[in-house]
């Protein structure tokens, strides 16, 4: 697909801004992710750009970080997160993220009110009823910040200062109206703990303070970009999102899909070349970049990120979503690294695959690499 495809005239009534491809906006994202090209940057660094990664599960982020940065060296993250200079805790969707402390205390007071939004909508909050909350939210933050506890502990100490609770429900309360590190060693380079919480405030001595909600949506087209307003609310379930656009509506670039459709940028954002190669690259079970978009097309690839993808990494081929990994640990046998693949490789994609699988395996076990099994596309 020749450069030209990158920028098109639009056509047809009620257009404005070049059309961008399905590639070029993929080549675009990639780019802005870091995953044309390892570079020898900072981890911070990386995590602050990308305004967070999802970190559920905790080897999350060192995967995705090693498909980004050249010679990534895993303790770096792990003793940031140690000094405390990162923090996992709860944030866009609701989902718990690994950012920079000051990101942290700067994005923590905007998802509040996404957080208080799903709380209201889930069972639990329906079993607590017309309770006062606010002393429990109070008793909560007294007992977290004296120590970190476990959601079932916290549940148990309230029960006891509220009878007629259940735990499960006042610990729920708890997790929507604070927001809560969950401190190591949970999220520390192969180490593992139970996941244990206290207060941001306790855990970082800062203050939350809100960042202009119109700089949060720049940070998102700068990493994500060019976007929709269904694209930002889809990675933030912030409401008044084209509220906000429309402040700052005057220093974006526009553009088009191909369907149309407004696509926002920031002023200084680049458009990448649709015919840059884009190489094989392996991502946790949950990124950002496939999950951040209402129209995940850009880089939906051969397959769509689905319950297919439990448990299982996601494989990048030709930018796209085109196969699946996993690792596999049995006792007394060889830990194996499964690869599905979700169509036929060209022979130079199989080598760049195979390359790729070994290099992740002897990164996630120096010591005893994973054996790598390739299943091809139809089980063959």
């Amino acid at each position: 697909m020749g450069g030209s495809e990158a920028l098109a005239t639009p056509r047809g009534r009620g257009t404005t801004g070049p059309i961008l491809g399905r590639r070029a906006l993929n080549r675009t994202l990639l780019q802005r992710q870091g995953l044309l090209e390892r570079r020898a940057v900072a981890p911070l660094d990386v995590v602050e750009h990308l305004v967070g990664m999802q970190a559920q599960e905790p080897p999350d982020p060192y995967v995705g970080l090693w498909s980004r940065i050249a010679a990534f060296d895993p303790q770096s993250l792990s003793d940031a997160i140690a000094a405390r200079g990162a923090v996992r805790i709860g944030l866009m969707r609701t989902t718990l993220h690994l950012v920079s402390t000051p990101d942290a205390l700067g994005l923590a007071p905007i998802m509040d009110g996404v957080q208080r939004r799903v709380y209201r909508s889930s069972a639990l909050a329906k079993e607590l009823g017309d309770v006062d909350q606010a002393p429990i939210i109070e008793a909560a933050r007294e007992l977290l910040t004296a120590g970190p506890l476990t959601p079932a502990a916290l549940g148990a100490a309230l029960a006891e200062r509220f009878p007629g609770s259940q735990p499960s429900p006042l610990a729920l309360l708890a997790r929507y109206h604070l927001p809560l590190v969950q401190v190591p060693p949970r999220g520390l380079w192969r180490q593992s703990g139970r996941a244990t919480n206290t207060t941001l405030e306790a855990w970082t001595d800062g203050t939350p303070t809100a960042f202009a909600l119109e700089d949060v949506v720049r940070r998102y087209l700068a990493a994500f970009g060019p976007a929709s307003t269904a694209d930002i609310r889809t990675w933030s379930w912030l409401t008044g999102v084209r509220e906000i656009v429309d402040r700052i509506r005057g220093e974006l670039r526009v553009y088009r899909d191909e369907r149309r459709r407004e696509l926002l940028d920031v002023a200084d954002g680049s458009i990448a070349d649709p015919d840059l190669p884009a190489p094989v690259r392996f991502l946790p079970q949950y990124d950002n970049v496939f999950l951040s978009h209402d129209d995940r097309s850009r880089i939906s690839g051969s397959l769509s990120w689905g319950l297919d993808f439990n448990w299982k990494g996601v494989v990048l081929v030709d930018g796209g979503i085109n196969g699946a990994w996993r690792v596999r640990r049995e006792k007394g046998q060889p830990p194996t690294m499964t690869v599905e693949l979700g169509r036929t490789l060209t022979p130079p994609e199989r080598a760049d695959l195979e390359g790729e699988a070994d290099r992740l395996s002897r990164f996630l076990d120096p010591e005893r690499p994973p054996v790598i099994v390739i299943v091809e596309a139809g089980g063959g």
